[in-house]
């Protein structure tokens, strides 16, 4: 009897630390900055921005790609079709304040954040559903808003994809994407 007590304890021990690491893993896989050190890996890496558009907390989860070489835009990413504006799942915002987009009321939630680039210009599009792989089940029915933007060439290359969140003060701020050589910029209004 003792002896299966020790085993059932030991399987509990067992079962318990392989939760916490895979737990532990799992938090230190998300990258809140991919562009801080030297690039090792040729995955994508999940990544999250997180701040503050007074009086919103803002967070973006994506997975960020890296450029190693290749051509990005109009190559991997093709020009004229709808982009999860990262790698894997579709990049996905969450506002905790109701807020706008060009005029446009959105309410406090998670949506997800696609783009199509263009050469000159980029549609950023704001859908009902954040949780999708890829753009496989993107439907356009569920758009909450499209806007278009021109796309800022930058003289230094990122060469990982990342999200910035900046508050200009009055309610004011924005959300940009950075890779490559262009940053895209999406303003926002954030209700008190």
């Amino acid at each position: 009897m003792k002896q299966i007590i020790i085993g059932f304890a030991l399987m509990l021990l067992l079962h318990f630390g392989y939760t916490v690491s895979a737990q532990e893993k799992n938090a230190a896989e998300i990258c809140y900055n991919p562009n801080a050190k030297g690039d090792t890996t040729k995955r994508s890496i999940k990544s999250a921005a997180i701040g503050n558009i007074a009086p919103a907390s803002i967070k973006i989860n994506y997975h960020s790609p890296g450029v190693r070489g290749r051509t990005i835009w109009g190559g991997l990413v093709p020009y004229g079709e709808v982009w999860v504006t990262g790698a894997h799942n579709a990049t996905n915002i969450e506002i905790d304040k109701d807020f706008k987009v060009n005029g446009v009321a959105i309410p406090k939630g998670k949506y997800a954040f696609f783009t199509i680039p263009g050469k000159n210009e980029w549609t950023i599009i704001i859908n009902k559903n954040w949780n999708q792989h890829l753009a496989d089940d993107y439907q356009q029915t569920e758009d909450l808003i499209r806007i278009k933007v021109q796309p800022i060439r930058q003289p230094a290359n990122s060469e990982r994809l990342q999200f910035f969140i900046s508050d200009k003060g009055n309610n004011n701020g924005s959300i940009s994407m950075l890779w490559e050589n262009i940053k895209i910029e999406l303003e926002l209004v954030v209700d008190r």
